[in-house]
């Protein structure tokens, strides 16, 4: 048997643009899914290269072309410079007096961020880069080095070759973003007609300058975003699985700047931008012990209603710190949760050491460089608007919570992806910048072939799937053939912990099942279900769970393919590596090779 010449239908994630995955087979484009998820920019996925993705902004508007959506101060800009990059698309910035003057851009943005230019000296050696609410910074255009002491939460200067430098500030906030001729360290003043040349402006979300994107008059979003199908590579996986996920809000209001008042700090010091983060980018928070006799713990507060399952979840390394400890803590804060369960890991050999509380669950996932992902869920027990995560040091103790003792300025963690979800598990990251975050469902995964690929009277479908969660009372359709209504269906899904199949032709033709506790979270599971009239089998990962006999099958008129439930939605988040419709009805003994 070849799986690849049987089938008439063959999807293995690969190709995708925004709004389509590609099929393998067919090749006329007639297989291929189409997606929708909204318009939100929260999405995020584990790329090939290992490390999350997440969507690429530039809210500056004519990014490159300081004389139309840009504002001046007392300068006048000139353009046709050498540029950075052996472009002439370069500006001559130029002050027309002795005073402090700027060219700027309105550009209200609430919430962390990155103002990012191309700079080189021109007159003058400096420049300082200014948000228009009192974070900035200088550089030093000649030496190639941060200027005076700034007020912004971080600031780089990278050089780029021919005397061009990138120089970056990231902010808490963004009423505007300026650009400053200075002529030394911490003066803007004095020298008539002082000049730098630039180019290439962008502010992006987050604490870090992002690759840069060219604007017009619009704003500029790329990457996982709005219908982009998500092929996610978790695990280390060689190939890809497509993400589809459920709506999701992340409650808090800053998943990795710890900085501000959103995010309460006992005994504990937060450094940003100190370390490769599971992003593969410098923006992991370095969280320090300071020398004071107390606990030593960050956490946040959110809202949560009484009866509700909450999942917290982080990312955290061990530090660098000679005192770095190898275990750290996990924990519902009271005021929702009357006992406030925890976890204590273990960061070297990825365990869990210690648990209280009434805790429904918890997940230590390995994203690889020494990072994990520590998730626990709880039920709330009472409406409150002070709970939240509390993420601790332990003092090197395994097996209980630790609890005042005299800090250690050496000891420290890797911090990063802070996220509280209501809900019984965690989904991927939905980043946030200043405020809480929803990231949209996945939606009508749908293809349409012609049904001719679909076998009418007979048939088998396949997929493959790894499971990432299991919900009580919940339901998802992981390959479901179907017509426009609904009246005929033939689809896998997963019902709990079960596996179940089923034909449907306006009434059941056959239903099957495993038992309760099959299915088990992280594992892969293969699994066909063959149809034709009086002829029927369920296999899985090639042991058959169930045949039938039934006739009266008759002419099912199926004409699409989607993943999602039978009520329109993505019941949970699994990941599908791939799916294969065949219009005959396989062989049991083809059946057990496939799902093998």
């Amino acid at each position: 048997m070849s799986l690849f010449t049987d089938s008439s239908l063959c999807l293995v994630p690969s190709g995708v643009k925004d709004g389509k995955l590609y099929s393998v087979k067919p090749t006329d484009g007639s297989g291929d899914l189409t997606f929708s998820r909204g318009s939100d920019i929260e999405a995020t996925r584990v790329a090939a290269n290992g490390y999350i993705e997440k969507a690429k902004v530039n809210l500056v508007l004519q990014s490159n072309q300081f004389d139309t959506s840009w504002l001046s101060s007392g300068t006048t800009e000139t353009g046709g410079q050498a540029g950075y990059d052996g472009t002439n698309d370069a500006w001559l910035l130029q002050r027309s007096d002795g005073l402090a003057r700027f060219v700027y851009q309105f550009n209200a943005h609430t919430g962390v961020g990155t103002f990012s230019v191309y700079i080189k000296k021109g007159n003058v050696d400096w420049v300082l880069l200014s948000n228009g609410a009192g974070e900035n910074r200088y550089f030093d255009l000649t030496n190639g080095v941060l200027g005076a002491t700034g007020t912004a939460i971080d600031s780089k200067i990278e050089s780029v070759g021919g005397g061009w430098f990138r120089c970056s500030i990231a902010v808490a906030n963004s009423s505007e973003v300026r650009i400053y001729p200075a002529v030394g360290n911490g003066t803007v003043s004095g020298l008539v007609g002082a000049n730098i040349y630039i180019q290439d402006a962008q502010l992006n979300y987050g604490l870090v300058a992002q690759e840069y994107q060219e604007t017009t008059t619009t704003s500029v979003i790329t990457g996982i975003t709005n219908d982009m199908p998500r092929l996610d590579y978790s695990g280390g996986a060689s190939c890809p699985s497509l993400l589809l996920e459920p709506s999701r809000q992340n409650l808090l209001t800053n998943d990795t700047y710890y900085g501000g008042s959103d995010w309460s700090k006992i005994g504990v010091s937060p450094s940003a931008n100190n370390a490769t983060s599971p992003e593969g980018v410098t923006n992991a928070v370095l969280l320090s012990e300071t020398a004071i006799n107390d606990q030593h713990s960050l956490y946040p507060t959110v809202s949560v209603t009484s009866g509700n399952a909450y999942t917290a979840s982080c990312f955290v390394k061990q530090g660098t710190g000679s005192a770095a400890p190898q275990y750290i803590g996990f924990r519902f804060r009271g005021g929702g949760f009357a006992d406030a369960g925890g976890l204590v890991v273990d960061l070297v050999n990825k365990v869990a050491t210690y648990e209280a509380g009434s805790l429904t669950g918890y997940k230590i996932e390995d994203y690889g460089n020494g990072w994990l992902r520590v998730s626990i869920t709880q039920s709330a027990t009472v409406t409150s608007s002070s709970a939240g995560l509390v993420l601790f040091f332990n003092n090197n103790i395994s097996g209980s919570y630790s609890t005042d003792y005299l800090g250690n300025v050496n000891a420290d963690m890797l911090v990063y992806g802070a996220q509280i979800e209501q809900a019984s598990y965690s989904s991927s990251l939905i980043p946030t910048y200043g405020t809480s975050a929803t990231r949209t469902q996945d939606l009508s995964v749908t293809a349409s072939p012609s049904t001719s690929q679909f076998g009418q009277t007979e048939g088998t479908i396949f997929t493959e799937i790894e499971i990432n969660a299991i919900t009580s009372g919940s339901y998802s359709r992981v390959l479901n053939l179907k017509n426009s209504g609904g009246s005929n269906q033939i689809y896998i899904q997963q019902n709990d912990s079960k596996i179940a199949g089923a034909v449907f032709n306006g009434s059941n033709q056959f239903v099957a099942s495993t038992s309760s506790g099959f299915l088990s979270v992280g594992s892969v599971y293969k699994i066909a279900l063959a149809y034709k009239n009086s002829d029927y089998a369920l296999y899985i990962n090639g042991t058959q769970i169930s045949t039938g006999l039934a006739s009266g099958l008759g002419t099912l008129s199926v004409d699409r393919l989607d993943f999602t439930t039978g009520a329109g939605s993505i019941g949970l988040g699994n990941e599908v590596k791939q799916s294969l419709v065949f219009n005959t009805r396989l062989t049991n003994a083809d059946l057990a090779t496939l799902t093998a």
